[in-house]
């Protein structure tokens, strides 16, 4: 097992790519706080099932992200009840859809607040303990939209380019320090995040359900389908290897070709 004696942090991790990668994690013996929201009698059951794949500790936070209070005390909590993160995943995010006259003011600032500055909250936090072991691994879900823009989704663009540049510059800081800082871009992962936004998309351009799927999210898509959560879950383990050592300030691409051209 080849994180056993780690202690990973993953946020959104009860659904989607987060508990992909926290399950993936878990198969190689880490110990894991898991964070997000849902049922739970639901979100217990995920608890047992990592501890039982780990043989380790698994916790569940429901921080919210969106209160630097709370994020504080998520790390605090997994300091004193496993150990502080050797690696920490910024893996939550939110979507709203609406062109950018329209677009509600509160929403922008969720959105802001979820996906980008609660990744500066847990990096910072994070770090320091990081760089006393001279280890660490952080890795930041970011999208195809850290590179390219859509219509309609300003805030999350806007955010996920600013997670590429935090990403960035943190790995610059830390190069020295036996810690590496990536992100990941995925392009469109058939997750809940994505199919919830397929009725703003449908409202916002008159689209039908299956053309948004086939003409707006694959569209861009070379390969025609979804990435997988596993997909990425796969190279999030491979960036917590030492195969990865020198693998910092990346933003890599799992997007079927989205931005090739």
């Amino acid at each position: 097992m080849k994180l056993q004696g780690k202690t990973a942090l993953v946020t959104g991790s009860t659904s989607g790519i987060g508990l992909a990668i926290a399950r993936a994690f878990a198969f190689e013996g880490a110990s894991l706080m898991i964070n997000g929201f849902g049922d739970p009698d639901e979100i217990e059951r995920i608890r047992q099932e990592l501890e039982a794949s780990s043989g380790a500790q698994a916790l569940h936070d429901g921080a919210d992200l969106g209160d630097a209070d709370a994020i504080e005390a998520m790390i605090r909590r997994c300091g004193h009840e496993l150990t502080a993160p050797d690696i920490l995943v910024n893996n939550a995010g939110i979507q709203f859809v609406s062109p950018v006259e329209e677009f509600p003011v509160e929403k922008w600032e969720a959105i802001l607040r979820i996906n980008l500055t609660a990744v500066f909250h847990t990096t910072r936090l994070c770090l320091p303990a990081m760089r006393q072991r001279g280890w660490g691994r952080i890795i930041n879900t970011a999208s195809a939209h850290s590179l390219v823009a859509s219509p309609n989704k300003s805030a999350y663009v806007a955010a996920k380019h600013g997670v590429a540049g935090l990403t960035k510059t943190v790995a610059l800081e830390a190069a020295k320090d036996g810690v590496t800082v990536n992100c990941i871009s995925p392009g469109y992962v058939w997750t809940p995040l994505v199919e919830n936004q397929i009725p703003d998309t449908m409202k916002a351009r008159n689209l039908t359900r299956e053309q948004v799927m086939q003409d707006v999210l694959l569209a861009a898509q070379p390969t025609k389908r979804f990435v997988t959560v596993d997909e990425v879950a796969s190279l999030a383990l491979y960036l917590t290897s030492d195969g990865a050592a020198s693998i910092t300030g990346a933003n890599l691409s799992m997007d079927g070709g989205w931005t090739a051209a």
